[in-house]
């Protein structure tokens, strides 16, 4: 007879949970709701990338562009009125491009220029140039079965496509990539005067694609640029009919000492834990070749979003939300991995990061990285994300820059647009402010505050 009563009792908790629950979930999806509407009618951040863009640039490490930057996007976080802004020193790597390069194909008498550029990195060409002969490999193992013999004194091509059968073209990206960082010390092991890389797009056009490369230990520092693909297109088939061919390409890039920079920080404090910290974050450099719109423009200026969208919206958060301009993701990552030891020394508590480094396409989920339980507590999200497109949230990358944080314990969570035109811009003089849809830039905001308000209100 006593058990009656516990019973209900108990029948009566059940539902006071379920009540909460669905209270709950209908306070969150209005709210994010009004995140979406905010973006999609009053969003700023398409704005303040055309400043960025149009009006700094590229801004690559060590740069006028990057310091201007600095400055412009602490600005605007001192404008919008975050309860903290501040910079944090970071040393950087300074390597400039130089001349515009040259290069073209020789068979007997006929030149045929094509486009090409240096990777980062690379050192420069003699003044006069190089020519000579061309050997077309497609991957590592390729080159070293040919010997010393046959690439000794010869220019390498590397070759290798991105995989067009990859639908991620991030996959098909990270299958081709290792021409471009490790060629030039597979090439000058065996004797190669130049390499020359097949650019990292899947689209056939006449922009070279640079991107950093590195040299390995007790290796001959040799010349390596990016060629079109368009470009790489000729070349190949031209080898095929005249393998006596002469390939000649002038760069003029220089390292200089590294240079201080900053990473560029604004607050909103916690209310109730500030000592628990979620940031927001891009990275603010770019290559030299374009205005580093989708790469990573996009990022920073949805990061400055994110918190403004929460504020205009008078929401009060319990941790403190920190968006963070990373400086130097492109050629060193030093403004991450200064961020994370920075953190690491101050005994900061960050329960998670969030950065957008995909570009500026429409958003499709979240990838993250984190322990079981804390990554399927992000998944339960997905019935309130769903409505905006947000179907893939699941285990994937979170981002370079926040990468560093990781060994903290710390949640990383990459926001994942649509990646099927990230790589027609790339890293190249395509990637400019007119590539970008303003709506599909705001939607990408809103989602990273989304995600940082379900983060905030609920913890991990």
């Amino acid at each position: 007879m006593l058990l009656k009563p516990k019973l209900a009792l108990l029948a009566l908790l059940l539902l006071s949970v379920r009540v909460q629950a669905q209270s709950d979930y209908q306070k969150d999806s209005l709210f994010i709701r009004q995140l979406f509407d905010k973006a999609l009618t009053d969003g700023k951040s398409y704005d303040w990338l055309r400043h960025l863009t149009t009006q700094i640039g590229p801004r690559l490490s060590g740069s006028e562009g990057a310091a201007k930057a600095v400055t412009y996007t602490r600005q605007v976080m001192e404008q919008e009125g975050f309860d903290r802004v501040f910079l944090q020193n970071v040393m950087v790597p300074h390597w400039v491009r130089g001349a515009k390069e040259k290069a073209y194909i020789q068979v007997g008498k006929q030149k045929t220029e094509v486009p090409i550029a240096a990777l980062g990195g690379s050192v420069a060409t003699p003044k006069a140039g190089i020519k000579a002969r061309v050997i077309e490999v497609k991957n590592f193992q390729e080159l070293r079965d040919l010997g010393r013999e046959k690439v000794q004194g010869k220019i390498v091509f590397f070759n290798r496509p991105m995989d067009p059968t990859k639908l991620n073209t991030f996959e098909a990206y990270s299958g081709a990539v290792d021409q471009r960082g490790n060629g030039a010390t597979e090439a000058a092991r065996l004797g190669a005067v130049g390499a020359i890389v097949r650019s990292m797009t899947p689209r056939l056009d006449d922009f070279p694609h640079t991107g950093a490369m590195r040299y390995g230990t007790g290796v001959p520092l040799i010349p390596t640029a990016g060629i079109s693909t368009n470009g790489a297109e000729l070349l190949s088939k031209t080898l095929k009919t005249n393998p006596d061919l002469e390939f000649f390409f002038q760069q003029n890039p220089e390292t200089l000492p590294d240079a201080p920079s900053h990473n560029v920080l604004g607050e909103l404090k916690g209310a109730t834990n500030p000592d628990e910290i979620l940031v927001v974050g891009g990275h603010l450099d770019s290559w030299d070749m374009g205005q580093g719109a989708h790469d990573d423009g996009t990022g920073c200026v949805q990061a400055i979003e994110a918190l403004r969208l929460l504020k205009a919206l008078g929401y009060q958060p319990k941790r403190t939300l920190r968006a963070v301009m990373f400086m130097n993701e492109e050629n060193g990552l030093k403004g991450g991995i200064t961020y994370a030891d920075s953190a690491k020394s101050k005994n900061e508590k960050h329960v998670a990061a969030i950065e957008s480094d995909r570009g500026g396409f429409v958003p499709r989920g979240f990838g993250v990285v984190g322990d079981a339980a804390k990554k399927a507590k992000v998944v339960a999200w997905q019935p309130l994300l769903a409505p905006y497109g947000l179907h893939e949230i699941g285990p994937g990358g979170g981002g370079a820059d926040i990468g560093p944080l990781a060994q903290q314990g710390t949640v990383l969570i990459g926001l994942v647009p649509d990646s099927q035109r990230y790589f027609d811009y790339h890293h190249a003089a395509s990637d400019t402010f007119d590539a970008v849809s303003r709506r599909e830039l705001e939607m990408g905001a809103a989602s990273m505050a989304a995600m940082l308000y379900l983060l905030d209100k609920y913890g991990l």
